[in-house]
């Protein structure tokens, strides 16, 4: 057992993260629908989404408490592996990005609970949310660097750049983690499209760490480690949620799951010491926020400029605009999974291979 290896620890952590996803879903469902904590459809949305009203929402609890339990499970291992508790030292940085990652599900949790108390679609305010998030963040980085895990130096991706900024990442780095965080938030308006999304970028890091040699990884080798660690928790808890959100779905993630989710795929980033490659593995998170935006930004120019608002998509995030076309969720699931594994495919080719 002393022989344990990284790849081992990959396959453990994301079958048991997969099975007790299920395992716990199973469960979860039926206790959502005898609590009535169902999802308010907005009237704003397509108007067949109204038959979607009152399905089971956060049941993202149920993956974050197969992370955690898989974590425990090993660490047990691990300690029986080599003979000591401290052995899961050896991936310090998952353990603070995972920590990281239940804190963002925690804040998603208050957002979800609110919106169930009031009977609405409507949460936390922006600013409430937003300040939770910016705090949560800045706590992240300020442990890893505490900790040795990051320094102050941000790497461009595809050219091989490297810029220190001293104080200046620490505000860079808190606005990448809040806006991948909501990016990922605003991906899950559809069945199974987060879920399917972040399966992939998953699989990408997965990839990266075990075939991107880097000095980074040889200098802090602990990364390999925990970057695959991370991954097996992304793809181990999207599968196993997909047994139950994809369409039709049996039950929403709700902000609980969509913010997890978010805060596990950037970190993974900074695990991989390479920040910035969120942006391009995980581009159609950042089409969704950009939808959003373009849309908003039009609308409120032409309102001042024409008396009237108008509009680029017939509804944003830009998942809608494709239903209002004509789509129906299975093919959009598919045609966003599929362009998320060609841009983390290319991001693979031009960040380690070429």
């Amino acid at each position: 057992m002393s022989s344990i290896q990284p790849v081992h620890c990959f396959f453990i952590m994301m079958v048991s993260v997969f099975a007790l996803t299920v395992l716990f879903s199973r469960f979860l469902i039926p206790k959502l629908k005898s609590l009535k904590m169902g999802q308010k459809i907005l009237d704003i949305g397509p108007r067949w989404h109204k038959s979607k009203e009152g399905t089971p929402t956060m049941g993202g609890l149920a993956f974050i408490a197969a992370a955690i339990v898989s974590t425990v499970i090993l660490w047990i291992i691990l300690w029986v592996a080599f003979g000591s508790p401290l052995a899961i030292v050896k991936a310090a940085p998952f353990l603070i990005t995972l920590l990281f990652a239940v804190v963002s599900g925690l804040i998603g949790i208050i957002d979800d609970s609110v919106k169930l108390t009031k009977k609405q679609n409507e949460g936390l305010t922006a600013p409430q949310k937003f300040l939770l998030q910016v705090v949560s963040a800045a706590l992240y980085v300020f442990v890893m660097k505490v900790c040795g895990f990051l320094d102050t130096t941000l790497h461009i991706p595809f050219i091989d750049v490297e810029w220190e900024l001293g104080i200046f990442y620490y505000i860079v780095a808190i606005i990448l983690i809040t806006g991948v965080v909501n990016s990922v938030n605003l991906t899950d308006g559809i069945d199974g499209l987060a879920s399917t999304e972040t399966f992939v970028v998953g699989a990408f890091f997965a990839v990266v760490a075990f075939f991107a040699e880097t000095p980074f990884f040889t200098s802090l080798g602990g990364y390999n480690l925990s970057l695959a660690l991370g991954a097996a928790v992304a793809i181990g808890a999207a599968l196993g949620f997909l047994v139950y959100n994809f369409y039709p779905a049996r039950v929403f993630m709700g902000d609980t799951g969509s913010l997890f989710f978010g805060g596990l795929v950037v970190g993974c980033a900074f695990l991989a010491n390479d920040p910035l490659i969120i942006l391009f593995a995980g581009l159609m998170y950042i089409i969704e926020t950009a939808s959003v935006m373009i849309q908003t930004t039009y609308f409120k120019c032409t309102r001042i400029r024409y008396g009237e608002g108008r509009r680029i998509f017939k509804m944003s995030p830009i998942h809608h605009h494709f239903e209002l076309c004509g789509w129906n969720e299975i093919k959009i699931v598919s045609v966003f999974g599929i362009l998320t594994a060609v841009f983390c495919a290319v991001t693979f080719v031009l960040e380690f291979v070429i």
